[in-house]
């Protein structure tokens, strides 16, 4: 899942379009052929996909042997596929492979509730619309374009390059589980850059605040609470209800703020930040760099849009039911609450808190078995490789370690030692214009150019 922010007053001058490269244009018809087969939960498309880009990689070079399309079930009833793909080491090497991660399965969409059709892409006033125009048809092509372009110029890499796009990130992520575990063999890097993660960040007013450099990523959990009782005749109210019971564990949950906690990639983010933050919200930065017990300063933090989520664990109801028949009072109540928990925190340590939280007459459930979220060490030649390629375009823009508050493939990776990074380089969405699991899903024309030549030459940096 991407949240990558910038201002599209910064791309007015566009290195090169598509007339002038061939690659870019390359890169523009895979996205239109990627958006058209809609590899949605439930349709069975994403091995569709995946055999296509398949077919590409071996047309450029790419041995049989070394392109791997491989079918899996997120569940039952949802069978789809990944792709891996290893790009030898010219010659003999001792350094580990370079994993290159992104995700070919994209969130539903229906024609009725666009202006336009999903599934085919439209290029229209300087944007690509689609769904997965930007998360994330976007990070697939712009890594296969780029390999692609590299393969083509006589490029040699000096280690393994392998890439992991896989068909399940929105709903399950097995595919990423399985990637980290039984296909390990397959994809024993020594560090991953992930096509999903990081990016451009600027503040609402347009002011630059740097590119971000996602090390980490916090925890997804999902629980239940429910209220039981014994009900009656909706003529005959009694004391206790069910709904009622319910709804006030969830007001008691809404006015809870979780224990505020610093760790590397935050400290390194809010350090960077406070930088260039005035006022209130960098004076409450510095406050809580300086003193992490401090309470007061993290809250004032978190009521900032663009700083929610980035202090502690955060969680909210998401879904709500109860009762059976509008004439009688409930015997049950259920909500599901959403968790985003910081790195290093057990999930079932969040549930034993909720539980507090909602109090006796409550019963709180966990709904999934995720592990806990880790952080990536933040590694300097990843950064430098990462910054260099940003100075290219905005020459002296703030590279900033960022943990994000979303979920994507890197947790798995994480969990079993494979350090991920978030590299993403589809600089162009406006704060107010993240679309992606929307509306008429779009992608700045110039950002899938920009993208493509990041990955271009973060390649060459790391691996040439």
């Amino acid at each position: 899942m991407r949240i990558a922010i910038l201002a599209a007053a910064l791309f007015a001058a566009a290195n090169a379009t598509a007339a002038d490269n061939p690659w870019h244009a390359k890169a523009r018809g895979l996205l239109k052929e990627a958006v058209a087969i809609p590899t949605v939960a439930g349709r069975g498309k994403v091995p569709e996909l995946a055999q296509h880009l398949a077919a590409q990689y071996k047309a450029a070079g790419w041995a049989d042997g070394d392109v791997r399309v491989m079918p899996y079930d997120a569940t039952p009833e949802n069978k789809t596929a990944a792709l891996i793909v290893r790009w030898p080491a010219a010659g003999a090497t001792s350094a580990k492979p370079i994993l290159l991660l992104a995700h070919m399965d994209v969130v539903e969409a229906h024609a009725e509730d666009w202006s336009m059709d999903p599934f085919t892409m439209v290029e229209k006033d300087g944007y690509f619309y689609g769904r997965g125009t930007s998360d994330d048809k976007m990070g697939v092509v712009a890594v296969t374009t780029a390999l692609l372009q590299l393969k083509a110029q006589g490029f040699k890499p000096r280690r393994d390059i392998v890439v992991l796009f896989t068909g399940d990130e929105e709903t399950t992520g097995r595919g990423a589980v399985l990637g980290a575990t039984e296909w390990r063999p397959l994809l024993d890097a020594e560090y991953g850059l992930n096509a999903d993660g990081g990016g451009g960040g600027f503040s609402a007013d347009k002011r630059p605040i740097g590119f971000t450099f996602q090390t980490a990523e916090k925890t997804y959990a999902d629980y239940t609470f429910t209220t039981h009782n014994a009900g009656g005749h909706s003529s005959k109210p009694r004391p206790d209800n069910a709904i009622y019971e319910l709804s006030a564990a969830l007001n008691r949950l809404g006015a809870y703020r979780f224990e505020p906690a610093l760790n590397a990639t935050t400290r390194a983010y809010f350090s960077e930040r406070q930088k260039g933050e005035q006022g209130a919200l960098g004076d409450a930065m510095r406050a809580w760099l300086k003193n992490p017990a401090d309470g007061a300063a993290a809250d004032a933090i978190e009521a900032d849009a663009g700083e929610v989520g980035l202090t502690r664990t955060r969680c909210v109801a998401t879904m709500l039911a109860g009762g059976h028949a509008p004439n009688a009072l409930p015997q049950t109540a259920k909500a599901t609450v959403n968790c985003r928990i910081l790195p290093g925190v057990s999930p079932d340590a969040i549930r034993d808190e909720l539980q507090r939280i909602a109090g006796g007459k409550v019963e709180v459930a966990r709904l999934d078995a995720y592990k806990t979220s880790l952080d990536s060490p933040l590694r300097d030649d990843v950064l430098q490789a990462y910054a260099k390629s940003v100075h290219t375009r905005f020459p002296g823009a703030p590279v900033i370690p960022e943990m994000s508050t979303g979920a994507s493939d890197a947790r798995p990776f994480r969990e079993n030692g494979i350090p991920i990074y978030g590299v993403d380089g589809s600089w162009g969405i406006v704060p107010d214009d993240v679309r992606a699991h929307g509306r008429d899903e779009r992608l700045p024309v110039k950002a899938l150019d920009d993208d493509v030549d990041h990955w271009v030459r973060m390649l060459k940096s790391l691996a040439g």
